[in-house]
């Protein structure tokens, strides 16, 4: 056993300062943060070099992190010293080369020790019939029925400020502001502000999978709770949920983790539109997959976290093998391309384990062309860490899938 000398306020320090490399304040592309590869080599020095033999000749990386560890990916460590130079190329190129952990090897992280043992234990699932079944972009009251989501612009608009703006998804807007952010005395659900790009996303997901993009999605006002405790998900391989995570205290009443859904004011049905945690208990699974896409494990005091680690127990005991969680707020077009990527790959190669194929969309971020403008143009590389890292994937045992 190897045992790292260093106290929990020094590793909040590191860790903090690396997530911080990843939280632009700003909406322009030119304002992401350089990286912070002192403390990421740092982090690597201390965690994953006195360990290497153990490990690097190995298939597969499985972590349990907890703490200040549990609020970054291990993708992002590197496994030496870096040196920024000036961009060759375009907007971020220069990060292609960086010696990044993923690069070695696939990762996935699993809640416990306990947890990894249980899942090894599992006995071979008969594999569900149908691929998907994704639930997103939901209404929380009649004004968003009526009017269209504010979408932001095609990259490639003629004007050129909008060219180099950033569209984020994942932050819990209400009408009064930020739920992470900012104290609010009272909230329901009809304040939760729409997510765009996310029934872009879950459709994309579902031609991926060779699912029906109409049938398999269900959006708006057809996003409800009603509709998801009366369908019978044993029978879909990958369901995804695409809108506000919410933790306790957030709305009004509200005393558990949940997934914000079409509003009782919209559906007309009697429950409340808040898939809580023990309501997710009570789903019947057989996923490879659960996605929780807009889901932010990075907000505020920890209370992202708090929603994923509740609902993905949850999920776990509802009969999933993984959950697929955001760490940070997403940039959306590079979210989608790796989402949709991911599950490209795992269709067409059953036989690789959610791990590699999700190291596999990360690789095709960094080394591919990047943001693209409606002409073609690359105005910007994904190869910084805040647009290919921010998912990690949460349980399974590691395995390749079975036929």
């Amino acid at each position: 056993m190897t045992v790292v000398s260093i106290i929990k306020k020094d590793l909040e320090k590191l860790v903090s300062g690396l997530k911080m490399s990843l939280s632009p304040n700003s909406d322009q592309l030119g304002q992401v943060p350089s990286y912070d590869f002192k403390k990421a080599y740092e982090l690597y020095s201390l965690l994953l070099k006195p360990v290497e033999a153990a490990w690097k000749n190995s298939k597969h990386m499985i972590l349990t992190a907890s703490g200040p560890l549990g609020q970054l990916p291990f993708a992002i460590i590197t496994t030496g010293p870096f040196h920024l130079e000036k961009d060759k190329e375009v907007l971020f190129s220069n990060y292609r080369d960086a010696p990044w952990l993923i690069k070695k090897i696939p990762i996935n992280t699993v809640p416990s020790v306990s947890s990894f043992v249980a899942l090894r234990a599992m006995p071979g699932a008969v594999r569900a019939k149908e691929a998907f079944a994704g639930f997103g972009d939901p209404f929380f009251n009649k004004t968003q029925m009526t009017h269209p989501i504010n979408e932001k612009k095609m990259h490639g608009d003629t004007n050129t400020d909008d060219i180099a703006k950033l569209y984020i998804r994942g932050i819990r807007l209400t009408k009064d502001g930020n739920l992470d952010n900012k104290k609010l005395v009272s909230c329901t659900i009809e304040r939760l502000e729409r997510l765009q790009d996310t029934a872009d996303e879950l459709q994309s997901i579902a031609e991926a999978l060779g699912a029906n993009p109409v049938r398999d999605v269900y959006l708006g006002r057809r996003a409800s709770e009603k509709q998801v405790k009366s369908m019978d998900l044993s029978d879909r391989r990958v369901v995804a949920f695409a809108s506000h995570a919410l933790v306790p205290y957030d709305l009004d009443g509200l005393d558990q983790p949940a997934i914000a859904l079409s509003a009782p004011s919209v559906t007309g049905d009697e429950d409340d539109g808040l898939l809580t945690m023990a309501e997710i208990l009570d789903l019947k699974l057989n996923a490879d997959w659960v996605v929780l896409s807009a889901c932010n494990t990075g907000a505020a005091e920890g209370a992202g976290a708090e929603a994923v680690s509740g609902l993905g127990r949850a999920f776990f005991y509802a009969g999933t093998r993984a959950v697929l969680v955001s760490m940070w707020p997403v940039e959306t077009s590079s979210a989608k391309k790796l989402t949709t990527s991911l599950f490209r790959h795992q269709k067409e190669n059953p036989a690789l384990s959610k791990a590699q194929v999700h190291q596999m969309a990360m690789l095709e971020l960094i080394e591919g062309p990047g943001m693209l403008d409606e002409g073609g143009r690359i105005i910007a590389s994904y190869a910084h860490p805040f647009f290919w890292a921010p998912f990690i994937i949460v349980g399974d045992n590691g395995m390749a899938n079975l036929n």
